[in-house]
């Protein structure tokens, strides 16, 4: 073979491997009978979601696999496939999946996130997650759930004593007796 494209070739592979390396997730699917408009489509909302796609070889992409000394990621390198990176290592997962649900003709098949190797049911149970900012908004939203209480707690004990329902030397002991009665739950 001539040396220039044996030079190509593995240029080709450690760019792969690069980007392969770079990204947060790879999701490897089959997308053959997918028709140009359903191509289309499926590009438009990886775009959205920061997600790019693109057709590698299955040798190249084997090699980069290999070359990152991921070998489990080779075994369904078989067909056309696409492999969709993305920097959130939910997205291409989630808009992939969400696709496959109504095009039959697009198969997840596995995937790389963060450093592992996942099958298409990893994949697909990944594809449930919400994204990062989905992530921190929960976990902030369960940091601030005892100060909402604890602040809701003094507003209803203040606006009792303004309007004259507990009495003053009631107020400490309602206030010693909320934390039992959470502790309890």
């Amino acid at each position: 073979m001539n040396q220039n494209i044996l030079a190509e070739k593995e240029a080709n592979v450690n760019a792969l491997a690069e980007k392969m390396q770079a990204s947060s997730s790879v999701v490897v699917c089959e997308y053959r009978g997918l028709s140009v408009a359903e191509v289309t489509e499926l590009r438009r909302a990886l775009r959205k979601e920061e997600v790019e796609m693109t057709v590698y070889k299955n040798a190249i992409a084997r090699r980069a696999a290999e070359k990152l000394g991921y070998k489990d990621f080779s075994d369904t390198l078989v067909g056309p496939n696409a492999y969709a990176f993305g920097k959130d290592a939910v997205a291409p997962a989630r808009v992939l999946a969400k696709f496959a649900k109504t095009h039959e003709k697009l198969v997840l098949k596995n995937g790389i996130v963060d450093g592992q190797v996942l099958n298409e049911e990893a994949i697909k149970k990944l594809s449930s997650l919400p994204n990062k900012e989905g992530m921190l908004a929960k976990f902030a939203s369960c940091l601030n759930a005892p100060v909402v209480k604890f602040a809701m707690t003094i507003k209803a004990l203040a606006e009792a004593k303004e309007n004259g329902t507990v009495k003053v030397e009631e107020a400490p002991q309602v206030a010693e007796e909320a934390p039992a009665q959470e502790a309890a739950e």
